[in-house]
């Protein structure tokens, strides 16, 4: 099959993260953000962190998916932004409840 758009190939095939096939599809945030935590970890080709290298991805992906996302789809990627803070140590964005 071949690729419609290039942020699909993107997805697919990043230069910076091997991310395991179809994770953006899973219903977990947590698990979401463990397998992005993971592949940002044992990347060596990564340029920044691996907290950046694993929030750019999923921001990437939500970006880019844009419109084509369900709004619970889209519910659950933006909780594994939450999520991956958390993982990582890092304080929740700004005008978010504790």
């Amino acid at each position: 099959m071949a690729v419609r758009h290039w942020s699909q190939n993107v997805t697919a095939h990043s230069n910076a993260l091997d991310i395991e096939p179809d994770i953006f599809s899973r219903h977990d945030p947590r698990e979401i953000a463990a397998s992005l935590k993971r592949s940002a970890e044992h990347s060596r080709r990564r340029k920044g962190t691996a907290f950046q290298s694993a929030m750019s991805m999923l921001t990437f992906y939500i970006n880019r998916a844009g419109h084509g996302l369900d709004a619970h789809q889209k519910t659950v990627l933006e909780g594994a932004k939450d999520e991956l803070r958390a993982l990582f140590g890092k304080e929740p964005t700004r005008g978010k409840a504790s």
